[in-house]
């Protein structure tokens, strides 16, 4: 059963590529066959800048969390040998200050539907039972439609794809290592979260962007470096406005 064939889907992928299709013709004058790679990079900026009240929330509650980590860690050796009454009291102090320890995951939720709409987009030959135009656009000559997983694996060779997909992972790397160095977690006595295993698998999460850009089309793979790109720019403003509380 084809998935896209489904009326819903089909109607939110067609306006999806009429959207893109009309944007990409009105800056084809200025970009030419980069068109659509330029209207993909509009269109990342427009979501994330809707976006910008999420991103306030995230930082609060980033911040709302720091400041309740004495708390949290003081009925943690309280009632560490009743985890009935460990959970219930510490839900409770969330309740109290109106936050949830899942506050400022929205963001990534958000984004998921917009990543699998752009992968959809630049993979299907037809939309919605027309021809898919989109996929004859490119960014430097490397085709917005192909990963470079099938392009290794399946062929045929570009440099130009290559080089362009080496250029977006360097980006997207770079972003990842300057956001685990500048947005480090502080360790915290006694916390699982703290352990070594832990740590190392939370600075691991900085590279999956990367890594997860291998295997989608191109146009999604720009999406996903302007929006790593955003996110360090923006988190870097957002903690000077909330910053974390200094530890004693």
């Amino acid at each position: 059963m084809d998935i896209y064939a489904f009326p819903p889907i089909a109607a939110v992928l067609d306006f999806a590529y009429n959207a893109l299709t009309a944007l990409s013709a009105l800056l084809e004058p200025l970009a030419g066959s980069a068109a659509s790679a330029a209207a993909v990079i509009l269109v990342t900026l427009l979501i994330r800048a809707l976006l910008i009240p999420v991103g306030i929330s995230q930082a609060k509650a980033e911040q709302t969390r720091a400041r309740l980590a004495p708390r949290l860690r003081e009925i943690q050796k309280r009632h560490k040998k009743n985890p009935e009454r460990l959970q219930r009291e510490t839900m409770q102090i969330y309740k109290d200050e109106n936050t949830s320890p899942f506050a400022g995951c929205l963001p990534v939720l958000l984004q998921a539907p917009i990543v699998g709409i752009l992968y959809s987009l630049f993979l299907r030959a037809d939309i919605a039972g027309h021809p898919n135009e989109l996929l004859s656009h490119d960014l430097f000559g490397a085709s917005l439609g192909t990963s470079l997983s099938s392009m290794l694996v399946d062929g045929p060779f570009s440099l130009a794809t290559l080089l362009v997909y080496l250029a977006l992972i360097a980006i997207m790397i770079g972003v990842a290592e300057v956001t685990r160095r500048v947005f480090r977690p502080v360790p915290v006595d006694d916390s699982p979260l703290s352990s070594p295993g832990m740590l190392r698998m939370m600075n691991a999460l900085h590279y999956f962007s990367a890594v997860f850009a291998v295997f989608v089309p191109l146009a999604a793979s720009l999406y996903l470096t302007v929006t790593v790109a955003w996110t360090l720019g923006q988190r870097v403003i957002l903690r000077r406005r909330y910053p974390l509380p200094v530890a004693a």
